[in-house]
């Protein structure tokens, strides 16, 4: 009997251990899939059974009670959510009551689990209730009254002090939209989703859920009422029922708001705060207002006065009151800028710079972001000049994408993650546009892009689709091939070279591509950016809404040009004409290539190199343009630049000189004979992509081999002398970055940005040699070789050396252009910077500049990254995370800049590197550290091709516009 119990015992033991290790690995996509088509069917959805929940932390059944007052009804979540929860922190079927308060913040996550309410509230309005779907009726599992008081509570704890407001007044905002605290539903919402289901369920409805789905208006209501009339007899009951929701919720929706319900939120706010006397005196006149431009004009502003107060010192309940207004407010002012239909320019450009104002005040916009644009777009005068006209509608769209782009990085992350196994989370995002001012902004800053259009003469010509004024060309360029569409995460996505590809955005180790367009800009210097424009990629930003509408068009054959200005041709190839059609002869391809020059390589002295000694002249023969370019800045900006160690191209052919292990030959013997057998496919007749696999397959081997090679001796023992000497510490006791520098980059027609390995602050010294390695490695990976091959006769000719530099702990870097990368100018100087280190190189979205000859600048676009690179000096990287709620480039930094990029313009020229300068850069303690410049080049085919110059005509600066003229 012992030995019986003893083994049920063990059995018992080994069950909870599978089981705890089952729960402790990730679950896949797949199985939580499986998990949901699951719960959508049971009556329970992902609840287990009903509980009282007492104060004294005691659960009990439903049918007794709480030993005292005050205990909460409510559901148990099923195992598996439980255990989801723990291995792959996804929530479902979230019941806030008996929540912490801290748990739904989720600060660690960066509020995950507060997104992930929001978005199981807009899955359950489009897909009938989601993992609720029979649980709706699953009387008991929550109720209403106690997820509004726990709202209440959650909101009290979240306002108290400074601390959360302090850089999260948007989330605030718009959780107090999908978090219930005693308010009324999201109407917005539901409408949408309504219509959705119908027109699912009934085709002939889709041109008017279209309509109410992207340009909602009250008039709709008779519309949908008529429909309905009309249709009735052909409706089954169900859908009856949702019609006469629909109806209701769109009366509700667009019923005149009644500001004596104001007076329930003003009452709660401190008599103390001045906003008080402002909402009483904005309810005062807006009664007796009869203007709908000067009405939306004083929401534009209560909207900034309340956030204003907000973010002041004030008590929770106040915070909370005026966070209801606002969001109130928003929905008042869609309501009066759909019925603002401006007739002339005048009244256009007003609502633009209205509803910019307006977006500031609901968080879409950092105040500091709002204030570079009023400064844009508060116009005064009775003309304006065309070109000048051009400039403001690219602002009015840059308010837009920055609005856009603010939703986006706050949800992107966990709508991402969703989608794996939930389709319908991507469209999340575009709900939370929709539903937002920025619907009315987007169509007022489309209008009056439009109206540029007719007057210059010009115009994008994207298929049928409309709204295409808000795709903007970044680089210039013609591309003909298949078009690839998609939603989906581009990490995701096996890109292929001859392919057109529109994203939500671009990722940072992005193969070569015939095309490619972004909703996501990222910023126009990283190292893709400066790739497609160094090899004349086609290269364009455009809206979430325009994404979608080109979903139809995936697969298709397609024509898609940028020209040197932005405007943007995309059309199918079937559709080309003749001149068109004359771009894409085999002649004019083969002259894009170049060769890398090899001929003057010293390999004969493998000798490590103090940055000292090393300047501009050694660029190709003794090491990359990285270290020589460096080692010349060294020279001329000796506190601006850090010591070094450049290893040279003749360390890396002495290694390749080595046998190679199994293989019968040397490193450099198998790579020669890698392409000598590529040259014999192909006068075989062997398909590209026959010769492309054999290459790829043949170079993974070779970089395999290279990170296990043998480090000589010699070469061991002179790194850690010259560390000594050169840094003046041992090897292993200060961090330092390692960077590739090969003889393919920052050629005369061809840049390399970012193609090869840079590793970020090695401390360890066995890392060090390795890391060694496999930066010698990384130019023989498939990407750094796609894209020499794209444009290099020689690819195989590639000869790493490697820069050693101490690791800089940057507040802030990235790139300076000192050339006007939008505007061609070589008086502007654009910069792209962001917080930590490594900024902008890896097609963040930077926040980034240009800096004007008189010393004014103009921001291009702010920073939308949570997350940026901390090192430490113990060695490694951390990920730390920040707010937008400061610019990263103050005055001070942006004149620094300026200055610096004088002194470049100034001073390599002399010592013959010859500019515009593509310069890498950071800020330390207000100080200016440069850790590499090279030349910046373009491909002079874009930008001097008659085609794309024929696409944009000439504006003069002579014609100028009457504000009074008719839209």
């Amino acid at each position: 009997m012992r030995k019986l119990l003893s083994v049920l015992l063990n059995c018992l033991i080994l069950g909870v251990l599978i089981s705890s290790q089952a729960y402790a690995q990730k679950a896949s996509n797949e199985a939580i899939i499986k998990m949901i088509e699951a719960f959508k069917k049971d009556n329970r959805g992902p609840y287990r059974d009903i509980r009282w929940f007492c104060i004294d932390g005691s659960v009990v059944l439903p049918q007794e009670r709480c030993a005292e007052l005050g205990g909460l009804q409510r559901a148990r979540y099923k195992t598996e959510v439980e255990a989801l929860a723990k291995t792959n922190h996804i929530f479902l079927g979230q019941i806030l009551a008996k929540t912490k308060n801290e748990d739904l913040w989720d600060e660690s996550f960066q509020q995950s689990r507060l997104k992930q309410y929001q978005l199981e509230q807009f899955l359950r309005a489009n897909d009938n209730g989601w993992v609720n779907e029979k649980a709706q009726f699953y009387r008991g599992a929550y109720q209403t009254e106690d997820e509004d008081n726990w709202g209440i509570e959650f909101y009290t704890w979240l306002l108290e002090g400074d601390v959360r407001i302090d850089g999260h007044f948007f989330l605030i905002r718009q959780s107090a939209k999908d978090i219930p605290h005693a308010t009324e539903n999201n109407t917005s919402l539901s409408v949408r989703a309504i219509s959705k289901e119908i027109a699912d369920e009934y085709a002939p409805f889709m041109n008017l859920r279209i309509k109410i789905h992207g340009q909602p208006e009250a008039s709709d209501i008779a519309k949908v009422e008529d429909f309905f009339a009309k249709n009735e007899s052909k409706l089954n009951e169900e859908l009856k029922g949702k019609f006469k929701k629909l109806t209701a919720d769109m009366k509700l929706l667009f019923a005149p708001v009644n500001l004596s319900e104001f007076q329930v939120y003003i009452k709660k706010v401190a008599n103390s705060s001045s906003i008080k006397a402002s909402l009483n005196a904005f309810i005062t006149n807006y009664a007796n207002t009869n203007s709908v431009q000067e009405r939306s004009v004083s929401i534009a502003n209560l909207s900034l006065e309340i956030r204003n107060a907000v973010e002041a010192k004030l008590d929770a309940k106040s915070r909370l009151a005026l966070i209801d207004i606002s969001n109130k407010l928003e929905t008042l002012l869609n309501q009066e800028a759909a019925n603002w239909q401006p007739e002339k320019l005048r009244s256009q450009i007003q609502k633009v710079l209205t509803l910019t104002k307006a977006a500031t005040g609901f968080g879409y916009l950092e105040k500091w972001e709002g204030e570079q644009l009023y400064k844009d777009l508060n116009w005064e005068g009775s003309q304006i000049r065309l070109k000048e006209l051009g400039n403001y509608a690219d602002v009015a769209r840059r308010a837009v994408e920055w609005g856009t782009g603010m939703i986006r990085t706050t949800y992107f992350p966990i709508m991402n993650e969703y989608a794996g196994f939930e389709p319908l989370a991507n469209g999340f995002i575009d709900e939370k546009v929709r539903a937002s001012i920025l619907l009315q902004l987007g169509s007022s800053a489309s209008v009056l892009g439009d109206f540029f259009s007719m007057q210059a003469g010009f115009s994008n010509s994207v298929f049928k689709i409309e709204n295409q004024s808000a795709m903007r060309g970044l680089n210039p360029g013609y591309a003909m091939g298949e078009l690839v569409v998609t939603n989906e995460s581009p990490e995701t996505i096996e890109v292929v070279s001859n392919k057109i590809y529109i994203f939500n955005r671009a990722p940072a180790d992005l193969k070569p591509v015939a095309g490619i367009a972004t909703v996501s800009e990222g910023n126009l210097v990283s190292h893709v950016q400066l790739l497609a424009r160094n090899l004349g990629i086609p290269n364009a930003v455009l809206s979430g809404e325009n994404l979608n509408s080109l979903l139809p068009y995936n697969g298709k054959q397609v024509f898609y040009a940028v020209s040197n200005k932005g405007t943007v041709i995309l059309k199918l190839a079937t559709e080309m004409n003749a001149t068109e059609k004359a771009l894409f002869t085999k002649t004019a391809r083969s002259e894009e290539k170049i060769r890398v020059p090899i001929e003057e390589m010293e390999l004969s002295n493998p000798k490590i190199l103090n940055l000292r000694d090393v300047d501009a002249t050694f660029s190709g023969k003794i090491s990359g343009p990285k270290a020589a370019n460096l080692g010349q800045l060294k020279k001329l900006f000796p506190d601006n630049v850090v010591e070094g160690l450049v290893i040279p191209f003749s360390i890396f052919r002495q290694h390749f000189d080595l046998p190679m292990p199994q293989k019968g030959m040397s490193f450099w013997q198998f790579l020669s004979g890698t392409f000598k057998s590529t040259e014999q496919m192909t006068k075989e007749g062997k398909s590209e992509n026959e010769v492309e696999k054999f290459v790829l397959g043949e170079l993974e081997t070779l970089q395999v081999a290279i990170k296990q090679m043998p480090l000589i001796p010699a070469f061991e023992a002179e790194l850690k002398q010259m560390f000594k000497t050169v840094f003046g510490t041992e090897m292993g006791t200060i961090p330092v970055f390692i960077r590739s520098d090969t003889n393919m980059e920052d050629l005369k027609d061809f840049t390399g940005a970012g193609l090869n390995l840079t590793l970020f602050n090695v401390l360890d010294a066995s890392k060090i040699l390795q890391g060694i390695k496999d930066v010698w490695a990384s130019p023989y990976t498939e990407r750094s070789y796609k894209w020499r091959q794209k444009y290099l006769l020689n690819p195989e000719n590639v000869f790493p050396s490697i820069l050693i530099i101490p690791s800089v702990n940057a507040d802030a870097s990235g790139v300076m252009i000192t050339k006007g990368v939008g505007t061609s100018s070589l008086t502007d100087v654009t910069v792209a910077f962001n917080r930590g280190v490594g900024g902008a190189v890896e097609g963040q979205a930077s926040e980034t500049w240009v800096i004007r000859p008189n010393n004014s600048y103009q921001l291009l676009s702010p920073s939308r990254e949570h997350e940026f690179t901390y090192i430490p000096k113990t060695g490694g990287t951390e990920k730390r995370f920040t707010d937008y709620k400061d610019q990263i480039l103050d005055q001070d930094k942006l004149a620094s800049l300026r200055s610096m990029s004088k002194s470049l313009l100034q001073k390599l020229p002399e010592v013959g590197i010859k500019g515009p300068y593509d310069v890498e850069l950071g800020f330390h303690n207000d100080k200016i550290y440069l850790f590499q410049v090279r030349p910046f080049v373009e491909n002079k085919k874009a930008t001097t091709s008659e085609f794309l110059r024929s696409i944009t005509p000439t504006l003069s600066d002579t014609i100028v516009v009457s504000l009074d003229s008719k839209l």
